[in-house]
């Protein structure tokens, strides 16, 4: 998937500047309708349901034709500025994506209902009840040629002939790779994987084999900006690096889309788990929303120190080649501090039961001091996800071109689920477009010139790591053929 265990799901896609008022949920408004805003609300796109009870707690579940699953309850003060309500529609911004919810009269007679152990484990019902999630939102089927009728009677079939969890782990790991699907993941769990390794047959050991080396993303990264910066500036950020290419130029770098919040890790937990796996423990405990606006606070805090040290530059070179994605929140953060008007950037949609939603047109804020003089965005195979989102919004900003290759073509949101066993998973649900409505998908976003870079990772990443010099020459190429075109 597009994903670093369950990481990927903030490689999830959504919205930040939605142009939707925000409710207070502290304050009155005449936006609410006069029964406030508890009640039963369900997402026709995203197979939510959402209970709020005397306008101060909620539960939130995953529901479908086939389940309902309790995803988590608690305060309704744990979605901040989050939610407004028109009418008998609610509205849950997240990032940058708004999802609506239309009221219901009652809460479905199988939520906040306990599964027996003995039907919750059962491997049928759950390739059910992970099969009719893929029916109502996969948004590719289509696009990437699936039968899905074919495919289901397939797999299904396998999994009558050996009911076991393993098989079931198996199957469903088939499913996401058959569907073609970029942002596909499945996550069984801890105790899960002891048991499955414990079944595993130890590995032969043969002769030796000569291996290339491997590269790390964040690794690549640091080798070039080594080279690239003749003047560095960076201060107090491992994930940005910037400074000068030479003394008209500019470079900055983007390692990632994600990361930048200030979510106070204990320092036990970060030696216990690492870094990365803290962080994700820490940000699961709050509301997606409330996490991606620290998100966007952090990248912020960081673009402004970027932007007041380049802006005397005639030309900003902008570097998100080894950036594999994250929060678009992040993306739109950073792309707004070089436009100078509020412009119409993406449009998007998501996939339900019924079809796909009513596009929504996404807008990119402004700074007050925009860098609108030119800017070269350096992409490749390996920018993806969120960072794809920059690359396709950037578009619409006509002092911007591209250089590099084709990105990696998986745009969609990620939309998370759970299935009866505890079992996390993840499909792409959503239409990610350009303003004419062009989809990028699989082919990725065009650049205006092309160094034809590979599109395996490795490949890419040696070619770059172990020539740093011979890539920025063909770098300083591209962008003297661009200015002369200018």
């Amino acid at each position: 998937m597009k994903r670093l265990s369950r990481i990927r799901s903030f490689e999830c896609s959504y919205l930040l500047y939605l142009m939707l008022p925000v409710l207070l949920l502290s304050c009155g408004t005449e936006q609410v309708s006069e029964r406030g805003i508890s009640g039963v609300w369900k997402s026709p796109e995203s197979g939510w349901v959402f209970h709020i009870e005397q306008d101060s707690s909620y539960s939130f579940y995953h529901k479908n034709a086939l389940s309902c699953i309790l995803y988590r309850k608690g305060p309704l003060t744990d979605f901040g500025e989050a939610i407004e309500v028109l009418g008998d529609t609610l509205f849950l911004k997240r990032g940058v994506l708004s999802y609506r919810f239309l009221r219901s009269l009652e809460l479905p007679g199988d939520c906040g209902l306990a599964l027996p152990p003995q039907k919750a484990s059962d491997p049928m019902y759950n390739f059910e009840v992970f099969s009719q999630t893929l029916a109502d939102h996969y948004a590719f089927m289509e696009l990437n040629g699936i039968d899905w009728p074919v495919l289901y009677e397939q797999q299904r079939s396998k999994l009558l002939s050996d009911p076991t969890e393993f098989r079931l782990y198996e199957i469903l790991e088939e499913t996401l790779e058959l569907l073609n699907d970029n942002h596909g993941y499945l996550e069984a769990g801890e105790s899960f994987y002891e048991r499955l390794e414990a079944l595993s047959p130890p590995s032969e050991t043969g002769e030796e084999q000569t291996h290339l080396k491997e590269y790390g993303d964040f690794e690549v990264a640091n080798i070039v900006s080594e080279v690239y910066l003749s003047e560095e500036m960076t201060k107090e950020s491992s994930l940005v690096r910037w400074g000068m290419l030479n003394a008209q130029t500019g470079y900055v770098q983007i390692k990632t889309m994600w990361l930048f919040a200030d979510l106070d890790i204990p320092e036990s937990r970060i030696e216990q788990l690492g870094y990365v796996e803290a962080y994700v423990e820490a940000f699961h405990a709050l509301d997606e929303g409330t996490y991606i606006d620290r998100e966007v606070a952090g990248i912020r805090e960081i673009m402004e120190r970027v932007m007041a040290d380049l802006k005397a530059s005639d030309r900003i070179v902008f570097d998100i080649r080894f950036n594999g994605g994250g929060q678009d929140a992040v993306s739109f953060e950073i792309l707004r501090h070089f436009n100078d008007q509020k412009r119409k950037v993406a449009l998007e949609r998501l996939k339900g039961p019924a079809g796909f939603s009513p596009i929504q047109e996404l807008w990119l804020g402004t700074s007050e001091t925009p860098f609108v003089k030119p800017v070269y965005l350096l992409i490749s195979p390996q920018t993806g996800s969120a960072a794809e989102t920059l690359a396709l919004a950037s578009q619409s900003l006509p002092h911007i071109r591209r250089i590099g290759s084709n990105t990696a073509g998986a745009l969609s949101t990620a939309l998370e689920k759970e299935l009866p066993n505890g079992w996390a998973f993840a499909l792409s649900n959503e239409h990610f477009m350009d303003t004419k409505g062009v989809l990028y998908e699989n082919k990725g976003i065009p650049v205006d010139y092309n160094l034809d870079y590979p599109r395996d990772r490795q490949e890419f990443f040696r070619l770059v790591a172990e020539a740093p010099g011979a890539d920025l020459e063909a770098v300083r190429a591209a962008l003297e053929k661009l200015q002369q075109q200018e």
